[in-house]
């Protein structure tokens, strides 16, 4: 009988096949930038004629304008296959690939803010709002801070973590293995940043750092948490993340584009606690515009 590949091929052979695209991106990147660099080296040499200049003028808007789309097509096209690889590999996974190129990190959330801009309403705002609503005291963790955007807006004292960062504010970490003391958080956050395989580490982690009592905000995109498109169920998530040690205080469904879940850590913890079945999130892959 004829084996059939195990989970672990299947992945690897994933990952292959998207770094294989990751290097065409770069590839053509590359080939429009040398473009790019002739054709700035061409508009400074002098024209013979008035009539040579109007002509080359012309052309040359119409070749920048070309060049202008093909990037930001790149551009777009190179986010996308980092954004799918992001939700379908590891934390550590992800950590060791940025660390490989620093750069795509950049690449990266440069594309994110190009999406979050079409956004009427963006999370993090109403996340922003709610901690100013409470005692500027408590201490905030931030799980895949992204441009530290929370830290930049609230009193708090907040720890913003996240895979690679030029930020020397940002602890660059797999969130999962976070360098945080246990029991020392009052708020963890993570505002659209449950991405790999094994999210639930994360909420393993979250739970650890946070002091009984503390607050756990979960906000992510629609979708994952729609049954009717193949995302999972909100009430079953909720539950898995209640039996980590949370009560679930308030499911937030009022935006279109994204839910926030509110949960708190327990005082007492359950020390015979069952393996938790979680409900498997799809990845949130944005379509080319």
């Amino acid at each position: 009988m004829e084996k059939k590949p195990s989970s672990k091929r299947k992945r690897a052979k994933r990952l292959k096949s998207q770094n294989k695209k990751l290097r065409h991106e770069k590839d053509n990147s590359a080939a429009v930038e040398e473009v790019d660099e002739r054709q700035e080296e061409e508009k400074e040499e002098p024209s013979t004629s008035a009539f040579a200049k109007r002509t080359k003028s012309q052309g040359f808007s119409k070749s920048s304008t070309f060049l202008d789309k093909m990037k930001a097509r790149l551009s777009g096209g190179h986010f996308r296959m980092i954004n799918e690889k992001l939700y379908t590999c590891t934390g550590k996974e992800a950590l060791d690939y940025f660390k490989e190129d620093p750069a795509l990190f950049n690449v990266y959330h440069a594309g994110y803010q190009e999406q979050m801009s079409h956004w009427p309403e963006q999370p993090v705002n109403i996340i922003i709002k709610w901690l100013k609503n409470g005692s500027p005291s408590l201490v905030v963790a931030d799980f895949g801070c992204g441009d530290a955007r929370l830290a930049k807006n609230v009193e708090n004292k907040v720890f913003s973590l996240d895979l690679v960062s030029n930020d020397p504010s940002v602890i660059a970490c797999d969130m999962s293995k976070t360098p945080l003391d246990t029991s020392v958080i009052d708020v963890a956050v993570f505002c659209l940043s449950l991405m790999g395989t094994n999210f639930a580490s994360y909420l393993k982690e979250a739970h650890r750092v946070l002091k009984p009592g503390g607050w756990l905000l979960i906000a992510e995109v629609k979708s994952r948490f729609d049954p009717n498109t193949g995302g999972a169920d909100p009430k079953k998530f909720s539950k898995a993340v209640c039996e980590l040690g949370f009560t679930s205080e308030l499911k937030d469904f009022s935006n279109k584009m994204f839910i926030i879940l509110y949960f708190k850590k327990k005082d007492k913890q359950n020390p015979n606690r069952k393996e938790i079945q979680w409900p498997e999130l799809k990845p949130c892959l944005y379509k080319r515009r």
